[in-house]
């Protein structure tokens, strides 16, 4: 695959009142392949120097044999990217895309429980990995999601999650909503997961992805209640 590379906007769909998946369709690639977890990073119109026009974003789908990706993006306040990404870009846009990069990526074989531990959009990363475990019927031990977010109406792909816990083995997923209840509960990711797994195990990993403080903090956390370095994986952004 090319270093850069021609990639459409094919359509966009919203996900909450400040969040939109776009879907890019890569131009003269068959197949796009990557690892569930990685990101890639678009060369937009929005500066002279490549650190204005460059954004990298996790990549929301699984992989699936086609040349489709799916980012999901929440706008920011004066953000010069998601400003042109929500205000000037319609379908049939092209944008030069690179990648995929990253090494935030499950092992070949997962021998240890999984806690995935985000807010906002970095659940990104966690939808691919779990589809492409359920898709690809891949050996598991449990999965636990925790998503956090401030209301109900932010919550991304919940139908999705719900379904994931009906159909798919050892999976289940708690919501931390920060201004509003969720079934009775109403809080941050820290509680739940200083909750539930309070009694430390050497054979759980934890993957921690969203903005730096949440990541931080959240680490901290872990390691407090006695976890380990080794058993902790990061992605920030922000």
């Amino acid at each position: 695959m090319p270093r850069w590379i021609d990639a459409k906007l094919i359509k966009t769909v919203d996900r909450s009142d400040t969040t939109k998946s776009f879907f890019l369709e890569l131009k003269g690639v068959d197949l796009f392949e990557f690892s569930a977890g990685q990101f890639i990073t678009l060369d937009l119109p929005i500066g002279e120097k490549r650190l204005d026009r460059w954004r990298s974003y996790s990549i929301a789908n699984p992989p699936d044999g086609s040349n489709i990706v799916e980012l999901v993006i929440v706008k920011v306040p004066f953000g010069k990217a998601t400003t042109y990404l929500f205000e000037k870009c319609v379908p049939g846009d092209v944008f030069k895309l690179k990648g995929p990069g990253g090494v935030f990526c499950l092992p070949k074989e997962i021998k240890n429980d999984l806690v995935f531990i985000c807010t906002g959009t970095g659940v990104a990363p966690f939808r691919s990995m779990t589809w492409d475990i359920k898709n690809n019927q891949k050996a598991h031990q449990k999965i636990d999601l925790i998503f956090g977010t401030r209301t109900a109406s932010g919550i991304l792909y919940l139908e999705e999650w719900e379904e994931l816990k009906e159909k798919m083995e050892n999976f289940d997923f708690s919501i931390a909503l920060s201004r509003e209840e969720y079934k009775g509960y109403q809080g941050y990711v820290h509680t739940i997961y200083q909750e539930k797994f309070k009694e430390v195990k050497a054979n759980r990993t934890f993957f921690l992805c969203g903005w730096q403080n949440m990541v931080d903090e959240a680490k901290a956390k872990l390691l407090e209640m006695g976890y380990v370095e080794d058993q902790i994986v990061e992605e920030l952004y922000g």
